[in-house]
């Protein structure tokens, strides 16, 4: 039996100080992905390849599955009803509601905020994210899980990789001492058949490289960065790029044109300044060193941003042009791509889909992009170096300021520190062990003065009632996921009285309810009613996590790394404030394998 109070506060979950300096992913996949078509978590509407999503509701923050579908955080057009943002397809409307692995012309294929981190001359990069298609199988696997251990099980394409050690680029191919990239988010956030588990985006995996229509997983396909929660839309505006008419020899498929529908090329750069007016041209295909061979003979895959907050594109003409005021624009193109092979202006090396390119400089050793990131740094095989018989391609990239996962505020992305860095993870969720809560559960919510609804206050529970005290919840066991064996003991009942424990990922300030005083918002789910009996008492568990994934909606499935309130609402027919029920204090809890 479920009580929807309000969705929006449900997002408003307790987080550390720490996780308030994380980053709140952004992504697309593409329509070859089978969630395309499904309801996202946040409005129900259809998702669509146009779609700017983020984790699933109600956190929208990565987190350990089974979960719901991504959340949407922008459509790519208007709504007949509803009125979410959107960045302005005209295409939309035809699009929504249809099938992964029907194409349709809204694909986007990269998405940046425009606030990327500006890199400064000679100072190494700390953090780069990447994401791989589903064809890409990495080379080598220093640190695992990496593109090469997870490719082979179907688990890269919807995951978010984070590179080991850059330099300051530009770097050619095996610049740096420890090549490669390690997981920082999954898809679906659950272990599958690879050895490591981390936090996911929703996204249905395995997904493996299946020629034809439709993909066995989803793709991620585009990655931004935005602050946890925040409200409102990037300053800048949100850009992008639509797909081309490039035909994807591994897949079987061509493009689907989304670009030419709205009277754009696949390598142009777009920016919806302002949420639901249509976009506008920032950076084109031919200043970036594409379609030199003709219109649409390059698409666009991967892209970062960081604009100088003048209107329209200052290109920086050389790579570190931008600390002098010019916007800083990185990018990769997809297989297909007629630059790929030709040689980059910065080397003079043959130009590959996993690259980070610049655009052209001028005088350089070709016309076509400069290569600033070679493929090789990032663990992403070439036929250059003869390690495959093709390249690995790059579908999205992002370069933020601070990182995805930061538990302990160090300012190291969380896998990098278990990676490379000797931090334990000894339960093997991603998250160092020194992060783990000293506490996994404790008490709130309770009734001190003067705020009892009717002067009926009780500093150490629920407020007070008809037996002159207030009852009070209390946790044992542990949080084990695993051991299931939490137990939740409510106390000082009315005798012989009806109680119904809720439970809510939606936990807030006291709100008057009642007798009492309610901590938990958002989607309730309640456990089967129970009765104090003759002692007062009634306690909940063990069981309560097998119970949650068997009867309540996926997002309140108690799974590790979930945090849930719990509080009992009792009947009291004659307390103190005549409403005919009340309220024990609240338990906060965070679950562990």
């Amino acid at each position: 039996m479920q009580l929807k109070l309000s969705t929006l506060l449900a997002a408003l979950v307790l987080t550390t100080a720490a996780a308030a300096q994380n980053r709140q992913p952004i992504f697309s996949i593409d329509w070859r992905s089978p969630t395309v078509g499904q309801p996202d978590s946040g409005f129900a509407l259809p998702i669509t390849e146009g779609d700017l999503l983020f984790a699933p509701a109600p956190t929208r923050l990565p987190q350990f599955g089974p979960a719901a579908n991504p959340a949407v955080f922008a459509k790519a057009g208007p709504h007949p009803m509803l009125n979410p943002p959107h960045i302005g397809l005209v295409q939309h409307g035809v699009c929504m509601g249809h099938p992964g692995g029907t194409p349709c012309a809204v694909e986007v294929d990269a998405i940046c905020t425009g606030r990327a981190l500006l890199l400064q001359q000679n100072v190494p990069i700390r953090h780069l994210y990447l994401s791989v298609d589903a064809w890409a199988g990495g080379f080598m696997a220093p640190v695992p899980p990496s593109v090469a251990s997870e490719a082979p099980l179907g688990e890269s394409a919807g995951d978010v990789f984070v590179s080991l050690m850059l330099g300051a680029g530009p770097l050619p191919p095996f610049a740096v001492p420890l090549p490669g990239a390690t997981a920082a988010i999954d898809g679906d956030g659950q272990q599958g058949a690879s050895a490591f588990r981390y936090r996911g985006l929703g996204l249905a995996e395995p997904t493996m490289p299946t020629p034809g229509m439709l993909s066995s997983g989803d793709n991620l396909d585009a990655l931004a960065s935005w602050l946890p929660l925040a409200q409102g839309w990037p300053a800048s505006g949100v850009f992008f790029s639509l797909d081309g008419v490039l035909f994807d020899p591994l897949s079987g498929t061509p493009g689907t044109n989304s670009s030419g529908a709205h009277g754009f090329v696949g390598g142009d750069v777009l920016v919806t300044v302002v949420p639901n007016t249509p976009p506008l041209l920032y950076a084109p295909a031919n200043q970036l060193g594409l379609d030199f061979f003709g219109a649409n003979t390059d698409d666009l895959d991967a892209l970062v941003i960081c604009e100088n907050n003048l209107a329209g594109w200052q290109r920086s003409i050389a790579p570190y042009g931008w600390v002098n005021g010019q916007d800083m624009l990185l990018f990769s193109v997809r297989r297909g791509s007629a630059v790929i092979g030709r040689p980059d202006s910065i080397f003079g090396i043959p130009i590959s889909e996993g690259d980070v390119l610049v655009p052209p400089v001028p005088g350089g050793l070709s016309p076509f992009p400069g290569i600033f990131i070679a493929a090789e740094n990032l663990g992403l095989a070439t036929v250059r170096q003869g390690l495959a018989n093709r390249n690995d391609e790059l579908d999205a990239l992002e370069l933020p300021s601070s990182p995805f996962f930061d538990c302990d505020g160090n300012g190291n992305e969380d896998a990098l520190d278990i990676r490379t860095g000797g931090m334990a993870d000894a339960n093997n969720d991603g998250i160092p062990d020194v992060c783990s809560p000293p506490a996994l559960y404790g008490k709130f919510c309770f009734c001190p003065a003067p705020m009892g609804p009717c002067g009926n206050d009780d500093p150490n529970a629920g407020c007070k009632n008809s037996t002159g005290v207030g009852a009070q919840l209390t946790p044992g066991g542990s949080t084990s996921v695993a051991a299931d064996d939490l137990v939740l003991t409510a106390t000082a009942l009315p005798t012989n009285k009806q109680l119904i424990l809720m439970m809510s990922a939606g936990v807030v300030a006291p709100l008057p309810f009642s007798d009492g005083r309610r901590c938990l918002v958002g989607l309730i789910s309640r456990f089967p009613p129970k009765n104090s009996g003759a002692g007062g008492t009634a306690a909940y568990g063990p069981g309560l996590a097998a119970y949650s994934v068997g009867a309540f909606p996926v997002l309140n499935h108690i799974v590790p790394g979930a945090l849930f309130g719990f509080q009992a609402w009792y009947r009291d027919p004659t307390g103190p404030c005549g409403s005919g029920s009340n309220l024990t204090n609240a338990v906060r809890a965070t679950f562990v394998p």
